[in-house]
């Protein structure tokens, strides 16, 4: 079984910076594909970043692009989100996911458990 847990959330003034860290079971992460959701309440889940297995290729969502920056370390089983320029509107449950398909449009196999980010104004 993969098991995934996220860390790093907290909370920020607006236009500051936070990195998640989410970190996979050992000798499962490396041929998976990473990514992160977020979810505030009262919102749908919104799909913020993935990354390929080998990290050649990135997507982000438009809500945040310029701003986060996916990464992988598969050396560490280790998967980042560098938060830039956070904006209130980033306040949210944020999800370390795990799949063998690339892509946000399809529901993810591995989840975690979420780490909330608060974003004041």
């Amino acid at each position: 079984q993969v098991q995934v847990v996220e860390s790093g959330g907290g909370l920020v003034q607006a236009g500051g910076s936070l990195t998640l860290s989410c970190t996979a079971s050992e000798l499962t992460f490396r041929r998976y594909v990473m990514a992160w959701f977020r979810q505030a309440p009262g919102k749908e889940r919104e799909g913020v970043s993935c990354i390929s297995w080998n990290g050649e290729i990135t997507y982000y969502a438009d809500s945040v692009k310029g701003r986060f920056t996916i990464s992988r370390d598969n050396a560490k089983n280790t998967l980042y989100l560098q938060m830039n320029s956070l904006k209130p509107e980033d306040t949210a449950m944020y999800y370390c996911a795990a799949d063998l398909r690339y892509g946000l449009d399809h529901e993810y196999k591995y989840w975690g458990q979420g780490t909330q980010v608060t974003v004041s104004s």
